[in-house]
């Protein structure tokens, strides 16, 4: 059961005293490019799909030039990435929709970004949130393990977990609170074995690690 009163608004001063640079890992200059990167990130790092991106974006920027492109020659191009014959796949057939529904613009809301292929709503929360400063909360690993360690969730799905978020949290700070407990779970509280010595948020909450698992 979640606690019933979580002293979040302590919780998220210090992790802004930790992370005072908490922001998106993934460059783009565009909201497009954000949707490109965002899809590549599935099971990848942040830094390799920047790495691939910069090559990528440098030649086809704009979903026109993404157009240009055959599906092996995508392929090829993020092969380095996991999974990349069916990210390249997803790719063209939501650059496709986006010239053919959306005047090649990327759309504003989480509704018409998951009609995009390959576009789940965790990705169309980061794009709206990021590209174009609409609140939203994206539910990835990270957020919904140290969410559920601190006692600010109990959901056993991505979705249930952004509920109850979304329920706790003024809906002003859904992008940063994100990007907080995403640095917080890549830096200190891991899946396996979490720093919870060196965790300053072990004076604040009862968290739900117990010898490094999670309860």
């Amino acid at each position: 059961m979640v606690n019933e009163k979580p002293e979040w608004e302590s919780v998220v001063r210090e992790l802004r005293r930790l992370y005072p640079n908490a922001r998106c890992e993934l460059n783009f200059v565009s909201p497009f490019q954000l949707l490109i990167a965002t899809v590549l990130s599935a099971q990848c790092t942040d830094v390799r799909v920047n790495e691939v991106t910069a090559r990528l974006f440098a030649k086809y920027p704009t979903v026109h030039e993404m157009l240009s492109l055959e599906q092996a020659a995508l392929a090829e191009e993020i092969r380095s990435l996991g999974l990349f014959r069916h990210k390249a796949r997803n790719i063209l057939a939501l650059c496709r929709v986006l010239c053919e529904r959306f005047a090649c613009d990327v759309p504003r809301t989480i509704e018409e970004l998951t009609e995009l292929p390959g576009v789940g709503r965790k990705t169309a929360s980061v794009v709206v949130n990021n590209a174009f400063g609409v609140p939203a909360l994206a539910v990835d690993t990270h957020v919904f393990r140290v969410a559920k360690r601190l006692g600010w969730a109990d959901g056993k799905t991505p979705f249930a977990v952004e509920q109850e978020l979304r329920a706790l949290l003024p809906d002003a700070m859904w992008g940063e609170v994100h990007h907080l407990l995403i640095w917080h779970g890549r830096r200190l509280c891991y899946a396996r074995c979490p720093l919870c010595v060196a965790c300053p948020l072990r004076e604040l909450v009862a968290c739900r690690v117990v010898g490094g698992r999670q309860l």
